[in-house]
C-alpha cells in the first residue's frame, strides 16, 4: 500500500521547514509592522504548506496574528495546489477548493472570498464553480493574450470580478530587486511609488512568490525596510493600498472581452503543460481520478487519496518543463513509476 513516506522524503521536508520558518518569521514581523503603517495584503498558500505548519506551531501563530490584523486576506485555492481546473470533470476542483477552504477556517479562523487558482492559472471555465461557493472575486495573471492591449489596472468584469496581477511591476520586486546588474537598482520605496503613481488607473496588483522574499533577505538586501516603509511611500502620493476584496467593492468592473476566451497560467500555459511528459502526466493524473472514484467506500481510500492530491502538485509539472531540459526527462520517468505504482494500489483496492 502506497505511503507518503514512500515517495515523498518528509524528513528532509521537516528539516528545510525548521530553516525557512524562522526566515518565514522574520519576514511576517516585517508585513505586522508595514501593517501598523498602512499595509493591506493578501497571502496565497498552499494547502501542503500549511499542513506543514502544524510542525512548527510558532511558524502557524505568527501566520495567524496576521489574520487577526484584519488587514490581510487569506485567498481560497486549490488545496493541493494542482491544475484540476484543467480536468475533463471538475468535481475534483470543487472537492480540493472546499477542503482547503475548511483548512483555512479550521487553522485560520478564516472565511476566503477571494480565489487565486494554481500559479494564477485562469481558465473561464470554472468561473460559475466557484460563484456558487461564495466566491467574489478572482485573480489571474495579466497575460498579453489576456490584456489584448490594455493594462491590469481595473478591476475587470467577469462571472466573478476579476483582479490581474501586474507582470513587470511584480517581478521587479519578486526578480529583479536583489540584482545589482539592473538598471532599476536599488529599488527604493519612493522610486517605486513613483513608478506607480505615473499609471493611469483604478487599481494595481502586486503578486509575488513569498520564497523570493526570503531569498532578497538572504542575500541581505534591503527587501525588510521596503516592506516597512512601503505603505507611508505610497500614502505620501496619495496611493493607498486595500486588500482584493476592498478593490472589488469599491471600483465598478469594466469589460475585458478576451476574459472567457483566452487561458493563462504565470509564466505561461506552455511552462505547465508545453510538452508531451507534461501532457502525458495530466492525463495519468486524470485516469488515477477518475479510478479512485470507484473506490470510494474501499477502507483505504482516504489514504490513497492523499498520496494522489500531493502527486498532483503543480511544481512536478513545471519541474518536467522546457526550462528543465537537463533533469526534466529523468524527473518524469521517476513521477511515471510513482504514478504507475499507485494506480497499480487504485486497480488493486477495486478488486
Amino acid at each position: 500500500m502506497p505511503e507518503m513516506d514512500r515517495y515523498f522524503d518528509r524528513n528532509h521536508i521537516f528539516s528545510r521547514l525548521l530553516k525557512t520558518g524562522r526566515e518565514l518569521l522574520r519576514l511576517n514581523d516585517f508585513f505586522l509592522e508595514s501593517i501598523e503603517r498602512g499595509g493591506s495584503y493578501a497571502f496565497d498558500l498552499s494547502g501542503p504548506f500549511l499542513e506543514q505548519c502544524r510542525w512548527d506551531p510558532e511558524l502557524l501563530e505568527s501566520i495567524r496574528e496576521l489574520a487577526e490584523s484584519k488587514k490581510v486576506e487569506f485567498t481560497g485555492g486549490c488545496c493541493y495546489h494542482s491544475l484540476s481546473a484543467l480536468y475533463p470533470d471538475l468535481s475534483g476542483f470543487r472537492e480540493e477548493v472546499m477542503v482547503y477552504s475548511e483548512m483555512l477556517r479550521e487553522l485560520l479562523g478564516v472565511n476566503p472570498v477571494t480565489f487565486v487558482n494554481t500559479e494564477l492559472l485562469y481558465t473561464e471555465r470554472v468561473d460559475s464553480i466557484l460563484a456558487d461557493m461564495g466566491f467574489r472575486c478572482l485573480i489571474a495573471e495579466g497575460s498579453r493574450n489576456i490584456m489584448d492591449g490594455c493594462d491590469p489596472v481595473r478591476v475587470f468584469e467577469n462571472g466573478l470580478p476579476t483582479l490581474l496581477r501586474h507582470i513587470n511591476l511584480s517581478e521587479d520586486l519578486e526578480l529583479r530587486f536583489s540584482e545589482k546588474s539592473w538598471e532599476g537598482y536599488p529599488l527604493i520605496p519612493d522610486k517605486f511609488a513613483d513608478w506607480i503613481a505615473g499609471i493611469e488607473g483604478d487599481i494595481l496588483t502586486l503578486y509575488l512568490n513569498y520564497t523570493s522574499l526570503c531569498l532578497h533577505h538572504r542575500n541581505k538586501s534591503m527587501i525588510a525596510d521596503f516592506i516597512r516603509t512601503f505603505p507611508e511611500t505610497l500614502k505620501s502620493r496619495g496611493i493607498e493600498m486595500i486588500t482584493p476584496s476592498e478593490a472589488v467593492n469599491r471600483f465598478s468592473p469594466v469589460k475585458l472581452p478576451t476574459l472567457g476566451t483566452e487561458q493563462t497560467i504565470r509564466y505561461g500555459m506552455h511552462n505547465a503543460i508545453g510538452n508531451h511528459a507534461q501532457q502525458l502526466y495530466l492525463r495519468e493524473l486524470v485516469r488515477i481520478g477518475e479510478e479512485l472514484a470507484e473506490i470510494k467506500e474501499k477502507p483505504n481510500y482516504q489514504k490513497l487519496k492523499q498520496v494522489f492530491g500531493y502527486l498532483q502538485q503543480s511544481e512536478i509539472l513545471f519541474s518536467m518543463g522546457p526550462e528543465n531540459t537537463r533533469e526534466g526527462y529523468e524527473r518524469a520517468v521517476n513521477y511515471y513509476s510513482i504514478l504507475s505504482d499507485l494506480r497499480r494500489a487504485v486497480l488493486e483496492e477495486r478488486v
